[in-house]
Protein backbone atom coordinates (compact mmCIF):
# COMPACT_ATOMS: atom_id res chain seq x y z
CA UNK A 1 0.00 0.00 0.00
CA UNK A 2 1.62 3.32 -0.86
CA UNK A 3 1.21 6.85 1.53
CA UNK A 4 -0.21 9.74 1.15
CA UNK A 5 2.57 12.04 -1.40
CA UNK A 6 3.44 8.94 -2.94
CA UNK A 7 1.32 8.64 -6.19
CA UNK A 8 0.78 11.39 -8.96
CA UNK A 9 -1.10 10.23 -11.93
CA UNK A 10 0.89 9.89 -15.07
CA UNK A 11 0.05 9.69 -19.33
CA UNK A 12 -3.55 8.64 -18.94
CA UNK A 13 -5.01 5.50 -20.86
CA UNK A 14 -8.47 4.81 -22.13
CA UNK A 15 -10.47 3.18 -20.08
CA UNK A 16 -11.09 -0.53 -20.59
CA UNK A 17 -14.80 -0.33 -21.39
CA UNK A 18 -15.38 0.54 -24.43
CA UNK A 19 -18.41 2.92 -24.13
CA UNK A 20 -16.92 4.85 -21.47
CA UNK A 21 -15.24 8.27 -22.29
CA UNK A 22 -13.32 8.86 -18.67
CA UNK A 23 -9.44 8.48 -18.89
CA UNK A 24 -7.89 6.42 -15.80
CA UNK A 25 -4.62 8.01 -15.07
CA UNK A 26 -1.23 6.01 -14.79
CA UNK A 27 0.11 5.89 -11.33
CA UNK A 28 3.78 5.99 -10.67
CA UNK A 29 5.76 6.19 -7.49
CA UNK A 30 7.47 9.68 -6.74
CA UNK A 31 10.37 10.01 -3.78
CA UNK A 32 9.66 13.48 -1.89
CA UNK A 33 11.99 15.73 -0.03
CA UNK A 34 11.85 15.31 3.97
CA UNK A 35 10.17 18.34 5.88
CA UNK A 36 12.03 19.63 8.49
CA UNK A 37 11.28 17.28 12.35
CA UNK A 38 8.88 18.36 14.10
CA UNK A 39 10.53 17.37 17.25
CA UNK A 40 13.73 20.12 18.58
CA UNK A 41 17.27 19.14 17.64
CA UNK A 42 19.70 19.46 19.97
CA UNK A 43 21.83 21.28 17.84
CA UNK A 44 21.08 25.04 17.24
CA UNK A 45 21.24 23.91 13.37
CA UNK A 46 19.41 21.12 11.58
CA UNK A 47 22.51 20.17 9.45
CA UNK A 48 20.47 17.39 7.47
CA UNK A 49 18.03 20.36 6.59
CA UNK A 50 20.83 22.76 5.22
CA UNK A 51 22.53 19.36 3.49
CA UNK A 52 18.89 18.91 1.64
CA UNK A 53 18.57 23.01 0.76
CA UNK A 54 22.20 22.80 -0.24
CA UNK A 55 21.89 19.82 -2.08
CA UNK A 56 24.39 18.63 0.02
CA UNK A 57 27.45 21.22 -1.55
CA UNK A 58 29.72 21.29 1.43
CA UNK A 59 31.30 24.20 0.22
CA UNK A 60 27.94 25.79 -0.51
CA UNK A 61 26.84 25.14 3.54
CA UNK A 62 29.70 26.77 4.20
CA UNK A 63 29.37 30.24 2.42
CA UNK A 64 25.63 30.17 3.55
CA UNK A 65 26.31 30.10 7.27
CA UNK A 66 29.03 32.21 6.50
CA UNK A 67 26.79 34.71 5.22
CA UNK A 68 23.86 34.11 7.30
CA UNK A 69 26.02 34.81 10.43
CA UNK A 70 26.80 38.43 9.04
CA UNK A 71 23.66 38.90 8.22
CA UNK A 72 21.99 37.77 11.52
CA UNK A 73 24.69 40.38 13.01
CA UNK A 74 23.66 43.47 10.56
CA UNK A 75 20.23 42.64 11.27
CA UNK A 76 20.13 42.35 15.04
CA UNK A 77 21.95 46.08 15.30
CA UNK A 78 19.37 47.56 12.96
CA UNK A 79 16.58 46.62 15.01
CA UNK A 80 18.50 48.34 18.13
CA UNK A 81 19.27 51.26 15.61
CA UNK A 82 15.77 51.88 13.97
CA UNK A 83 13.02 49.95 16.36
CA UNK A 84 10.38 51.04 13.75
CA UNK A 85 11.88 48.64 11.73
CA UNK A 86 12.01 45.58 13.97
CA UNK A 87 8.74 43.30 12.66
CA UNK A 88 10.62 43.76 9.12
CA UNK A 89 14.06 43.08 10.01
CA UNK A 90 13.09 39.93 12.84
CA UNK A 91 10.30 38.68 9.46
CA UNK A 92 13.77 38.58 6.80
CA UNK A 93 16.32 36.98 9.88
CA UNK A 94 13.30 34.39 9.94
CA UNK A 95 13.35 33.67 6.98
CA UNK A 96 16.87 32.96 6.62
CA UNK A 97 16.87 31.02 9.75
CA UNK A 98 14.86 28.68 8.21
CA UNK A 99 16.72 28.58 5.13
CA UNK A 100 20.06 27.29 6.64
CA UNK A 101 18.03 25.05 9.59
CA UNK A 102 18.51 27.97 12.36
CA UNK A 103 14.84 27.20 13.51
CA UNK A 104 15.28 28.20 17.01
CA UNK A 105 16.77 31.76 15.39
CA UNK A 106 13.69 31.41 13.35
CA UNK A 107 10.86 30.73 16.52
CA UNK A 108 12.93 33.43 18.47
CA UNK A 109 12.37 36.17 15.45
CA UNK A 110 8.49 34.69 14.92
CA UNK A 111 8.06 35.37 18.54
CA UNK A 112 9.39 38.79 18.16
CA UNK A 113 7.10 39.52 15.41
CA UNK A 114 4.37 38.69 17.86
CA UNK A 115 5.54 40.75 20.78
CA UNK A 116 5.45 43.55 18.47
CA UNK A 117 1.97 42.81 17.23
CA UNK A 118 0.68 42.42 19.57
CA UNK A 119 2.55 44.76 22.56
CA UNK A 120 3.57 42.32 24.84
CA UNK A 121 7.05 41.43 26.24
CA UNK A 122 8.78 43.19 23.50
CA UNK A 123 12.17 43.57 25.25
CA UNK A 124 11.89 39.43 26.24
CA UNK A 125 11.37 38.55 22.76
CA UNK A 126 14.10 40.69 21.54
CA UNK A 127 16.54 39.37 24.25
CA UNK A 128 15.46 35.80 23.58
CA UNK A 129 16.40 36.52 19.44
CA UNK A 130 19.88 37.79 20.51
CA UNK A 131 20.23 34.47 22.19
CA UNK A 132 19.33 32.36 20.00
CA UNK A 133 21.64 34.33 17.54
CA UNK A 134 24.74 33.82 19.26
CA UNK A 135 24.23 30.03 19.84
CA UNK A 136 23.70 29.56 16.07
CA UNK A 137 26.56 32.04 15.45
CA UNK A 138 28.46 30.30 17.80
CA UNK A 139 27.54 26.75 15.99
CA UNK A 140 28.62 27.93 12.86
CA UNK A 141 31.62 29.54 13.72
CA UNK A 142 32.50 25.58 15.02
CA UNK A 143 31.50 24.34 12.03
CA UNK A 144 33.20 26.60 9.46
CA UNK A 145 36.96 26.27 11.85
CA UNK A 146 36.99 22.69 10.10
Amino acid sequence: MLGWGELTAGPAEPSRDAGASAMTPELQRMDWMPSPPLAPVDSPLDLDHLSRMTLGDTELEQEVLAMFAEQAVRLLAAMTAVPAETGALAHKLKGSARGIGAFAVADAAASLETAIRTGHDRPHALAALKEAVAEARAAIATILKH
